[in-house]
């Protein structure tokens, strides 16, 4: 790989939808692996709780104290609510939509950001029109990969404030409506989180949870899971998973190429798609280590924001008539 001075133009549409159309070909038995999991609210709750009993528990404590939780468990437990509420955008909890919706502002409180239901909105768009630029939020501003391109210092800046730059990417994406009574709900509920914690716990323990926020998403080896996902860090394949040991505490996520192709299935039954279908996955590049990604994406000059497919079209995958319910069904969410 060479260093990039743009992001890299595809002509071809994004992998998902054809490795989904051909996994139901050939591995029918995957459909059953579809629905809901209810018990996901269970590990909300104890997130939730978790990380208001730290907070609590640090409030009387050293600032070092203070830092040290916040790096080493609170950025665990904020990462695995992410993962949560990533879940209930895709609305993999319950039927209703709107339980999922509060599910997701519930897992969203310990994370002070009101985040969950815009979350929902820029994420779905992300699965359709993976590698639009105007459309996925996920891809870095132009200017965002101009001045931080692969340069240590600039790499540094941008995962510690990685959710900053998050916001600047808003303006862009105009077909999607910034604010609505969901929206202002999500406000709401973590205006009275906050006042809460500030006032029965104090100013550390808010910072406790500000500090677990943004270690859980940037600096950290936790954060690696940004690049892991869509970075080009084998040649020009666009989406990695991550088959490391912390999966078991962040509820599979690193499962991303599994996930994309079949979005309706929630996160404990992810591995059973690979299990099901290895050959659709084994013969992929993969990472098995975050903090080796970590450490190769600060220093390695060959990785910069510019490592990213983009591409212009649309257009989705011409369905045959026997495939057409199929997929239809599996990438609802899409």
């Amino acid at each position: 790989m060479t260093r990039l001075k743009d992001f890299v133009y595809s002509n071809k549409q994004e992998p998902h939808r054809i490795r989904t159309r051909q996994i139901l070909q050939q591995h029918p038995e995957v459909r059953k692996l579809i629905g809901k999991n209810a018990y996901t609210i269970f590990a909300v709750l104890g997130l939730v709780t978790f990380q208001i009993l730290l907070s609590w528990l640090v409030s009387g404590q050293s600032w070092w104290w203070v830092v040290g939780a916040a790096y080493f468990l609170g950025a665990f437990a904020d990462h695995a609510l992410f993962v949560m509420i990533h879940e209930c955008a895709h609305h993999l909890l319950f039927k209703s939509r709107s339980a999922n919706r509060l599910a997701g502002i519930l897992a969203n409180l310990p994370q002070l950001f009101p985040s969950s239901i815009s979350f929902e909105r820029y994420h779905i768009k992300h699965h359709s029109f993976q590698g639009i630029h105007e459309l996925d939020a996920d891809l870095p501003n132009r200017w965002e990969a101009r001045l931080i391109n692969n340069h240590f210092a600039g790499k540094v800046i941008w995962l510690l404030f990685y959710p900053v730059f998050q916001v600047f990417r808003i303006s862009r994406l105009k077909e999607i409506k910034p604010f609505d009574k969901w929206v202002a709900l999500n406000f709401g509920a973590e205006i009275v989180f906050i006042s809460a914690i500030w006032f029965f716990f104090g100013p550390k323990a808010i910072v406790f949870l500000l500090l677990s926020f943004f270690f859980s998403v940037g600096l950290h080896p936790l954060g690696a899971r940004w690049i892991q996902e869509h970075y080009l860090t084998h040649g020009e394949q666009e989406t990695y998973s991550y088959y490391g040991v912390l999966n078991k505490v962040a509820f599979n996520v690193g499962y991303h190429n599994e996930h994309h192709d079949f979005p309706s299935i929630p996160w404990n039954k992810l591995p059973q798609i690979r299990q099901t279908a290895p050959g659709f996955y084994n013969t992929l590049s993969y990472h098995t280590s975050w903090t080796r990604l970590f450490f190769r994406f600060l220093f390695d000059r060959e990785i910069s924001l510019y490592s990213r497919v983009i591409r212009k079209e649309r257009g989705k995958v011409k369905l045959t008539d026997e495939s057409k319910p199929d997929l239809e069904l599996v990438v609802m969410e899409h």
